[in-house]
């Protein structure tokens, strides 16, 4: 089991998901709008397909940060 702490740039929830969920899943489960902004997994910019890849598959063994971050830029 993996301990997730999902958002966006407003939000935060914390939830416990089986090593084999995909990271599309839970951000699809907890209403986060990944196509809105870059999507990152403990700091790191998810590469193409990542998205569609398991925890497990990523590395990920305990508890990690899953955020889609929206940057605004001032003109």
């Amino acid at each position: 089991m993996i301990k997730v702490t999902c958002g966006n740039n407003v939000k935060r929830n914390t939830v416990i998901v089986p090593a084999d969920t995909t990271l599309r899943e839970v951000l699809e489960d907890e209403g986060i709008d990944y196509s809105r902004g870059t999507v990152n997994l403990d700091g790191s910019s998810l590469a193409p397909g990542d998205i569609d890849k398991s925890f497990d598959e990523l590395g990920v063994k305990e508890k990690c940060f899953l955020l889609s971050v929206v940057k605004a830029d001032n003109a």
